[in-house]
């Protein structure tokens, strides 16, 4: 391959399957800016995206599907989950995703129990792979569910509505109040 076979396909963040490389890699390189990364933000809920970069290549796996094996690299600004301050994470995980055709894919009956498939990266195919919407899912499955400022820690907070005791960690060890009257009884103290 020369160099030119690896050059990404600029600033294409859905590609038409039609137009992919049917014998060999088509690479792609996705880095939003400032404009992009604040909508990002936005469907992600979150302060901030100040770096975000999506690479890797597409290719073609049996007769029908695709393979993309990519990185993604972000730094996102997160509320702290105690003090609401800004946390700062750098994220960096590899991609997977196989594209088939749906009709590989089970399509369970309506209302019916489904298991979740063995294997996660499968997609079903369409016209395009809309580079993008990869991008976004996995920046969203890589942010940390409860960031916190370093040396941070969550106190003994009891929170109740107003007029009601609140419950503390001991109120929920029922066995707790069982192992001190055993305890009292033991000792031939008097149980009532």
């Amino acid at each position: 391959m020369t160099s030119a076979d690896q050059t990404p396909a600029p600033n294409a963040n859905r590609l038409r399957v039609a137009g992919l490389r049917q014998s060999g890699e088509t690479p792609f390189a996705i880095e939003p800016d400032a404009a992009a990364r604040d909508a990002v933000a936005q469907v992600l809920d979150i302060p901030g995206v100040r770096k975000l970069r999506f690479t890797g290549k597409i290719t073609p796996r049996g007769r029908e599907g695709w393979q993309l094996d990519g990185q993604l690299g972000a730094t996102v600004v997160q509320s702290c989950i105690v003090t609401l301050e800004p946390v700062t994470t750098r994220i960096d995980t590899d991609v997977l995703r196989r594209f088939v055709p749906a009709h590989f894919l089970e399509d369970p009956e309506a209302g019916s129990e489904t298991e979740m498939p063995e294997d996660e990266s499968l997609e079903p195919l369409g016209e395009t792979i809309d580079l993008e919407a990869v991008m976004i899912e996995e920046l969203s499955l890589a942010l940390p569910p409860y960031p916190r400022k370093d040396g941070v820690a969550l106190e003994d907070a009891q929170f109740a509505a107003d007029g009601v005791t609140p419950m503390t960690d001991e109120d929920v060890k029922p066995f707790a109040g069982l192992a001190a009257l055993k305890e009292k009884m033991d000792k031939g103290g008097d149980a009532s």
